[in-house]
């Protein structure tokens, strides 16, 4: 059944090939240019094109390797010069490379679904025939393979995010099967993949330093005494050798600073062009509408609605008007005073699997929420290993479904042509409606007459709200005739609206991950 469903799941992105593609597509085109066309030591200089490589070392190689075959399909796709080349055979190639590599996921998930312990199955007991929403494995499986923002943001907007997913997936799943170094491994490689995840970083380290470093335990906390000094040896050494293969090159060049200027380019604005669902949306919203209200009061001048347009944001800077100016540092605190409970409960109170998960999707919540530049795209740091804690936990399978709704419909202005619309509202409703049921059905909750047992009356409410929304936002805007004249407000209502939802559920997933760590599954 596993084998068929990611057949069906591989069917239905090959029809996405022909699809709208963002500038995402040029993007990773004149990374495979580079990589192909320049020496190692003119990788990270290369600016012909506004899209520079700005990805750690480990996935420059990765397209590297890419383009050695994209060479034998269209070699002119990987002239640097030919900025936004777009043949057949090049358009082909990429999506088809996407599909290809998206089969680490695929192997990732398989290793996933084999820890049934975790999600509180015995396999011993288990009726040899059952709804295939009773089977915890097929769930996760579809709710991995099937997850509709991988979809929108690989297999239509464009990039290799289900790749990626798949690196993180095996080294969770690794800690499930208590394969400890290789998941360092593991995570160690994601890292210097793509940047973003080191917020999931600190999760790893106390989880990893605790449970294969420190023998002995009381009361959940380390006795100190039982550290293994060479077991800690050998921790570092499996990250120190994956950076020092990463970095190692140019630090031998001299150009270290260089590559860390590209990764961490902290020039943009806090927000980007299009607000992320986050804590940052509130705030610029906020001061949106004390620069209307102080205006229309007469407490400022009108000259500073200029400054707070509802143009601001396409551009992707955004000045505060009235509310004071956040600074990367401001949005770095906030970090981390986000995810540091989370990381205390982690190290001090009796923890497993299942507590570290929680604490790992604690970590990308906080960096989701309060961190600089954040894109939209980042809510499935998420929601994919949020994932696996909803098959095992009621509690999470609450939070999950929230984000089913309200983070996958954050991504909606990803996709903006007409010819997709209804790929995406049909794949859209067909993943919270499987994710709904199967949920519903694996955590034995009563139908209501809402038919989403999971949620409340009020978060029903909200998660409806979605509908008149975006029927406002993709037609209601310009009926009015004001999308001249007020051009970003359908993106602003799509970003505050989810904010609150978000923001919502990080908060009740805060409760939860800071609970008492043993849990009864499927019966919270």
């Amino acid at each position: 059944m596993f084998i068929i469903l990611a057949l069906v799941i591989s069917s239905i992105k090959a029809l996405c090939i022909p699809s709208y593609r963002s500038t995402d597509f040029e993007v990773h085109r004149n990374w495979l240019a580079i990589t192909h066309s320049l020496p190692v030591n003119k990788w990270y200089y290369e600016d012909t094109s506004e899209w520079t490589l700005d990805y750690p070392p480990f996935f420059a190689w990765f397209e590297w390797v890419l383009s050695k075959v994209a060479y034998y399909i269209d070699p002119a796709m990987l002239q640097l010069e030919n900025l936004n080349y777009a043949s057949n055979a090049t358009v082909v190639f990429q999506r088809c490379s996407v599909i290809f590599t998206d089969l680490l996921l695929v192997y990732a998930v398989k290793e996933c679904c084999l820890c049934r312990k975790f999600f509180g199955v015995d396999s011993k007991r288990q009726p040899p025939e059952q709804s295939l929403l009773k089977d915890a494995g097929f769930v996760v499986a579809v709710l991995l393979l099937g997850n509709f923002g991988l979809f929108l943001v690989d297999h239509i907007h464009f990039q290799y995010n289900g790749f990626l997913f798949g690196v993180l997936m095996l080294s969770v799943a690794r800690i499930l099967q208590g394969r400890i170094l290789e998941s360092a491994f593991w995570f160690s490689v994601l890292l210097n993949l793509k940047h973003i995840y080191i917020y999931m970083a600190p999760a790893y380290f106390i989880f990893l330093l605790k449970h294969y470093c420190f023998t002995q335990f009381k009361n959940g906390r380390v006795v100190y005494s039982s550290i293994q000094p060479m077991r800690l040896l050998q921790l570092g050494l499996v990250v120190a050798f994956v950076f020092a293969a990463s970095f190692g090159p140019f630090l031998a060049m001299g150009q270290l600073n260089q590559v860390l200027m590209r990764l961490f380019p902290f020039r943009r604005g806090l927000c980007h062009a299009y607000w992320a669902p986050n804590f940052w949306a509130l705030y610029n919203f906020a001061d949106k509408l004390a620069a209307l209200a102080g205006t229309k009061l007469q407490f400022l001048d009108s000259s500073v609605l200029s400054k707070s347009s509802m143009t601001a944001g396409l551009v992707q800077e955004y000045s505060h008007t009235v509310l004071p100016s956040v600074t990367p540092a401001v949005t770095f605190a906030c970090t981390v005073l986000s995810i540091l409970p989370s990381l205390i409960h982690l190290w001090i109170q009796p923890s497993n699997e299942r507590t570290f998960l929680r604490c790992l999707v604690s970590c990308a919540f906080g960096s989701f929420i309060f961190g600089w530049h954040v894109h939209e795209k980042a809510i499935l740091l998420i929601i994919i290993p949020l994932s696996l804690l909803a098959v095992g936990s009621r509690a999470d399978a609450k939070v999950f479904l929230l984000l089913a709704f309200i983070g996958h419909y954050s991504l909606f202005p990803l996709i903006f042509t007409q010819a997709e619309t209804m790929i995406k509202v049909f794949m859209f409703l067909f993943y919270a409606m499987f994710a709904n049921a199967s949920l519903s059905t694996l955590h034995k909750m009563n139908p209501r007459w809402c038919g989403m047992p999971l949620l409340n009356v009020w978060e029903l409410i909200y998660i409806m709200g979605i509908f008149p929304l975006d029927i406002y936002c993709s037609l209601g805007h310009r009926a009015l005739g004001l999308m001249e004249r007020l051009p970003f407000v359908p993106l602003m209502l799509t970003s505050v609206y989810c904010a609150v939802g978000i923001c919502y559920a990080w908060l009740r997933f805060y409760k939860i991950s800071l609970s008492n760590t043993t849990v009864k599954i499927h019966d919270e």
